[in-house]
This record gives C-alpha cells, sequence and structure tokens, in this order.
C-alpha cells in the first residue's frame, strides 16, 4: 500500500528542504512544478534515478496524484522511502505553493 502526503504536510516539509519527485513529462514539468523538483518522467524512471536519495524520504509528485502512486509503489519495491504527494502539481498550484516554470536546465 502506497503511504500517501498531502499538500499541507508537503508545504512544510518542502520549506525543511524535502526532495521532490516529479514524475510527469518534460512538457508538463516546465509548465510549472514544485521548486527544486528534480524531473524523472514514468516513461523512464528507472534510467532516471541517479539523484535520487535512499536516506531520506522522497516525495513523488505527478499532475493529479495517478502516476505518482504507481511510482511510488515501484520506488518502494526498489528501496526507497517514498510516498505520493496527493492532488499532485494541480493541488500544489491551487494551494499557492510556489512554482517553476520556463525551460529545462541543460
Amino acid at each position: 500500500m502506497v503511504r500517501l502526503v498531502d499538500i499541507p504536510t508537503l508545504l512544510a516539509r518542502h520549506a525543511d528542504g524535502a526532495f521532490v519527485l516529479d514524475v510527469r513529462e518534460p512538457a508538463e514539468y516546465v509548465s510549472g512544478h514544485v521548486p527544486g523538483a528534480v524531473l524523472a518522467p514514468m516513461s523512464r524512471i528507472t534510467s532516471a534515478l541517479g539523484p535520487v536519495p535512499r536516506d531520506r524520504v522522497v516525495h513523488v509528485i505527478c499532475q493529479s496524484g495517478n502516476r505518482s502512486r504507481s511510482m511510488a509503489d515501484l520506488l518502494t519495491s526498489l528501496g526507497y522511502d517514498a510516498v505520493s504527494v496527493e492532488g499532485g502539481t494541480a493541488a500544489w498550484m491551487a494551494a499557492g505553493g510556489p512554482v517553476v516554470r520556463g525551460p529545462l536546465a541543460a
């Protein structure tokens, strides 16, 4: 069973430096993401896990919370301490969380 975290909890944890893994596709990510979120698209997540820490909670986020549940489950099975963010980036934005927009860093 995937553990879930709500937006108020993520907002508080983000302020304390939480690790956020965004599993959306690049075009979605550049249209607006949680500041500091690391992009690891669901379509190629297993090849993008290099920067994902094993020694802290990984907050997995997508647009609405569906993909993040699947990917948090996968990461948990791989030994990561992963939680899925309920409501995803849409809920983060609706709650007034800070957002970064723009091109991917080279």
